[in-house]
Formats: C-alpha cells, sequence, structure tokens
C-alpha cells in the first residue's frame, strides 16, 4: 500500500522555529492549487499502478484552503488513482481556522482525520513561538472538531521550550487524556539554521534549549504513555490503541508514497524524488508540463542505512532480517557495539530485531549513526 502527501506552502504568519518551506503571501494561491492539480496530470501515469491507502494535506496551512480548492484536488485523485474501500484522509488545521462550517465542509469533502497544530496550552509559549491562535482557541478548536463528527483527531504539542516547566507539560498531556483526541505528535524544540528562533538565540533575546531539561520531559511523555496506555508506536507519535496514524506510520516502514506541491517528496523502487521548494518556480514548470524535481537513487548502503535509522523509530523496532539481506556481516560487525549500548539500557536485541528502549530513543539519532554502514 501508498500513500499521497499534498504540501500546500502558505501560512498566515512564520513561526519562529519553523524551517518548512511556505510563504507568508497567498497571492499566487489560485495558481498553486491549479499547479497541484497539472501535477497530478503529469504524474498519473508513472503512479497509478500502486494502491493508496492514505492522502496526507501538509504544509504549510492546509486549513487556508477553501472547501472548492480541496475538492478540486481530490476529485482529480479519486479520479486517476486507486484507493482503498476506506482510506485515512488528513488535513492538517490552526486552531484559529477550525469552526463549525470549516469542519462540516472539510468532513464533506472526505476529511476523516484533522491534525491540529496547539503546539502548547500556554500563551506566553504561543507568543514565543508567534503562532496564529491563542491558548483558548486550542480547547475551543478540538471540541469543534469532535462535535462535528471528526472522530480521529491528532494534536501536536511542542515541548523542552525554556517557557514549558515539567509541571505545565503534565498539564498538557493531562488535558489530552481528557479531550477526546486520539493521537499526539510531540516534538522536543529543535533549534533549525536560518530561522527567527536561531536568530534570537545568537541576539541573546531568547534562551538556548537546554537538552537535560528536554530529556526530562521526554520521560514525562514516556511516564504519560504508560500510565494512560497509550501506544507509543514511533519516537514522536502516541495514539491510543488502534488510532496510529497510517499515513505517518508508513513513512517509517518504506513504503512508497507520492508527493504533490512545491518541496514535496516522493518515493517508490528505492528511489527519492524531491520537487522543487520555490513557488514561483514550481508553478512556472508545472505550466509548461515540465516535472520541476531532482531525483536521487538509492544504492545498498543508503537502503539500509535508511532503513536502520526508520525502523529503529518504531516502537516494533528494526527487523535484524532487512539488513542481512544485503549486508550479511553486519551483526557480527556489530555485536561489540550493540552489547554495549544494551548494557547502558538503551536497547533490547534478540534473534529477530533491535529495539530502543525509553533511554535509548532519547538516543536515537546517535544510536543509527554508530549503526550505519560504511563501505
Amino acid at each position: 500500500m501508498a500513500g499521497i502527501y499534498i504540501h500546500i506552502p502558505f501560512c498566515k504568519q512564520a513561526c519562529t522555529y519553523c524551517d518548512f518551506h511556505f510563504s507568508t503571501s497567498l497571492a499566487l494561491r489560485t495558481n498553486m492549487v491549479n499547479s497541484i492539480c497539472q501535477e497530478i496530470e503529469l504524474k498519473k501515469e508513472e503512479w497509478d499502478d500502486l494502491a493508496y491507502e492514505s492522502i496526507y494535506f501538509g504544509g504549510g496551512t492546509p486549513s487556508l484552503l477553501t472547501a472548492e480548492e480541496l475538492n478540486a484536488i481530490l476529485r482529480l485523485l479519486f479520479r486517476h488513482f486507486r484507493f482503498k474501500d476506506s482510506i485515512e484522509l488528513t488535513l492538517e488545521a490552526n486552531p484559529d481556522d477550525i469552526n463549525t462550517i470549516n469542519v462540516l465542509e472539510w468532513k464533506m469533502a472526505g476529511i476523516n482525520r484533522l491534525s491540529i497544530g496547539l503546539q502548547s496550552l500556554r500563551n506566553d509559549e504561543l507568543i514565543f513561538m508567534n503562532r496564529s491562535h491563542t491558548a483558548e482557541e486550542s480547547l475551543t478548536a478540538v471540541d469543534i472538531s469532535l462535535s462535528s463528527g471528526i472522530d480521529d483527531i491528532n494534536v501536536d504539542f511542542i515541548y523542552g521550550s525554556h517557557l514549558k516547566t515539567n509541571k505545565q507539560w503534565e498539564f498538557e498531556l493531562d488535558w489530552l487524556q481528557k479531550s477526546g483526541a486520539n493521537h499526539l505528535s510531540a516534538y522536543a524544540l529543535t533549534v533549525e539554521s536560518k530561522t527567527a528562533l536561531a536568530a534570537n538565540i545568537k541576539k541573546g533575546i531568547v534562551p538556548n534549549t537546554k537538552d537535560a531539561h528536554q530529556a526530562e520531559q521526554f520521560m514525562i511523555l514516556n511516564e504519560f504513555a504508560e500510565q494512560s496506555g497509550w501506544d507509543f508506536y514511533e519516537i514522536s507519535n502516541l495514539s491510543k490503541p488502534g488510532h496510529a496514524a497510517v499515513h505517518n506510520s508508513n513513512y517509517w516502514r518504506n513504503k512508497p508514497y507520492l508527493g504533490l506541491g512545491p518541496s514535496a517528496h516522493s518515493y517508490r523502487n528505492n528511489s527519492r524524488f524531491y520537487n522543487v521548494a520555490n513557488n514561483a518556480k514550481y508553478i512556472k514548470e508545472i505550466t509548461q508540463s515540465k516535472i520541476p524535481q531532482t531525483i536521487e537513487k538509492l544504492d545498498l548502503k543508503d537502503i539500509s542505512n535508511e532503513t536502520i535509522l526508520t525502523q529503529l523509530r518504531l516502537a516494533e523496532g528494526l527487523p535484524i532480517n532487512n539488513i542481512l539481506k544485503n549486508h550479511p556481516n553486519w551483526l557480527i560487525e556489530n555485536t561489540s557495539e550493540l552489547e554495549n549500548m544494551r548494557t547502558k539500557g538503551w536497547l533490547t536485541i534478540d534473534s529477530d530485531r533491535v529495539k530502543l528502549l525509553a533511554k535509548g530513543r532519547l538516543m536515537a539519532d546517535h544510536i543509527s549513526a554508530e549503526l550505519f554502514i560504511d563501505e
């Protein structure tokens, strides 16, 4: 099975921490929707042999699109591609875009899952992040979504900022448990270069993030999952049993996916396709019936290293045979390193899988790098 991702590159304002591709000008919105529709036409023959089980509108802020614009894109997708009888159809939305009329229109368009960017329930943190909504709007947005008939609700939270105390983080997780949402995407605040946050830290306007503080709040997240019965199925994603995100899960399992829109990525047959991250260039090329993408063919080492990087993030762990089939000496070469990590309480290892423990999840990128194939 495969998934489809549509990147909508528009936002009302720029969050201080964000380095995704977006524009705060909506001048090209109509042209962008038309170009995404044309990209579907250009790619249909190459991608119509797959069966799809998810569609994900990400961004940016896809909730800025009108119902008519969403429907225009969806009509073409359903016309040209083959889908399962029941699919997961997700729309990322900001709380200030959520009202009863919008949610009902999204539902009529086929949206059955909302991913709502709350980020925090503290107004001082939301101001620090330059979010466009208030804490009160966050609470209202979830209530409206559920009462309007969208049963699958994901909320995004960011933890580890200097403003979020452990007590406040516990309060937010307690609210989540009672809210009716059934999925959480939780991300440590990351300082990316060329963002307003990085510039403000460099100028001394705000303090830098602290690893110890973020580690504490990650462990609080682990405790929440254990005590509440939520499945911590991937390092940044938790759900009530049976509500893991289909679309996101497929990324970590190296399943194929089609990306549409500027900066969107696609993957299939051990190749990655990268659309240009420039709105004007994307529209210009698409208008000329050209696909503005670069292609990277992965070799066996790349494939294995990506498998290590992605599947170690999953609670089910890394199937060892997925590596041994291309690199039969990998386990022997890494026996000492794996045993050292096991002794430190970072992971477990048996004849079938390597699984990260809570402490190891804090070190996931480091562990992956140590286990990469070098040859």
